[in-house]
């Protein structure tokens, strides 16, 4: 789907200095039906890493995870059933610039516990792409969601993270 009328820009992030390995988006209108994140980001040095998401400020160990990535000669696949954040289907995080989309869908819903599929790719270690699909098991709605990187791991000087809302059809 392209960018145009259905997309609403709600925030746009963009890290300054050499510092950051924490982006949040608060106080996320409930107006939409679904949520994007499209994060174009490198690190600033080491080995790569993964990008993790966190709603909510929510670290219990309420999400899984399941994922698969290739780099051109091999296949990988992999699941957690039970992490403290979504982790490895966002993105390995390395210094060259990646492209992850994150979508995640009804996520104003009290009902329902919550999906969000991701796309991933990265001219890093052997052009890999990757894929994913998690839960967050809890039916609050998202007013709040970080992306982070763990540890002493920080996002490049320039990174940028843009939050759209996506309108009802």
């Amino acid at each position: 789907m392209a960018a145009g009328s259905t997309y609403a820009p709600i925030a746009t992030a963009t890290v300054s200095g050499t510092s950051t390995n924490l982006v949040s988006f608060t106080s996320i209108p409930a107006t939409y039906t679904d949520l994007v994140c499209v994060v174009n980001s490198s690190k600033t040095s080491g080995a790569i890493v993964n990008i993790y998401i966190r709603y909510n400020n929510d670290s219990g160990y309420n999400y899984s995870c399941t994922f698969m990535y290739g780099d051109g000669g091999n296949a990988y696949s992999g699941r957690q059933t039970t992490s403290n954040q979504i982790a490895d289907m966002v993105g390995d995080q390395g210094t060259a610039l990646s492209t992850t989309i994150i979508n995640t869908m009804n996520y104003a819903n009290t009902t329902t516990y919550k999906t969000t599929l991701s796309k991933y790719n990265s001219t890093q270690a052997g052009d890999v792409v990757m894929s994913g699909v998690a839960l967050w098991k809890s039916t609050a709605a998202i007013n709040r969601a970080d992306i982070l990187l763990l540890g002493s791991n920080y996002f490049s000087n320039g990174s940028t993270m843009t939050l759209y809302g996506i309108a009802a059809a």
